[in-house]
């Protein structure tokens, strides 16, 4: 599930400028980059890709806003170490292939002559890349602000939107199929992952006011 090709097609330097390079091409040039660095059976960098942004995501949460540290140890710092750890090497990965597992299962739906599970992995691991930035939140101390946590709310709903839109060019691009039906094979995952592992959907609640979940 995790081979890690030496020479992939297209090319994609490793380590931690790797990393950076790909993160912002996908950010500025997604078509580009889902042509040209997604290759079969090289999911590997995309495996790196997504538990960097998900320790990204999860560090700036702990920092951010107190109340999201666990408590599994009588010391805090422990405790946060483990979850960060928790969500490198359990959360991220595991998350990731149950979400490409379902997108496979719709892209049998949607999309008849597609390509292979790896190239899948990588997309949805790349389309996370805006969520580095969406961990911030409003602490107590900024919790008197006015209007401060409907900001916070309508930054990390962009996010959560942005990555959606990144989802489904990748889809699309990844398996030569239209944007509609890229969109359509896509929308599930992307609710799964932006709206919930993510926090869009407490988001767009908390900048509309409305509830998407009743209860």
């Amino acid at each position: 599930m995790t081979t890690w090709v030496e020479n992939p097609t297209g090319g994609r330097d490793r380590g931690p400028r790797g990393l950076v390079r790909a993160w912002v091409e996908v950010l500025v040039r997604p078509r580009r980059f889902f042509h040209n660095g997604i290759a079969p059976g090289d999911q590997a960098p995309g495996l790196v890709f997504a538990v960097a942004v998900a320790v990204a995501y999860v560090a700036s949460r702990f920092l951010f806003v107190p109340s999201t540290r666990p408590e599994f140890f009588a010391s805090e710092a422990a405790s946060v170490a483990f979850g960060l750890l928790v969500a490198a090497f359990l959360i991220a990965p595991l998350a990731l292939h149950l979400v490409a597992a379902l997108e496979v299962v719709l892209l049998m739906l949607f999309v008849p002559d597609r390509a292979g599970v790896s190239e899948t992995v990588q997309v949805i691991a790349y389309a996370t890349a805006p969520m580095v930035l969406a961990g911030v939140g409003v602490s107590p101390a900024l919790a008197g602000v006015g209007g401060m946590e409907t900001v916070v709310a309508v930054w990390r709903l962009l996010l959560a939107l942005w990555g959606t839109a990144l989802l489904v060019v990748g889809i699309a691009t990844v398996h030569d199929v239209s944007l509609p039906r890229a969109a359509a094979a896509a929308a599930v995952p992307a609710v799964v992952v932006f709206g919930y592992f993510f926090g869009g959907v407490f988001a767009f609640e908390t900048a509309t006011g409305l509830n998407v979940v009743p209860g």
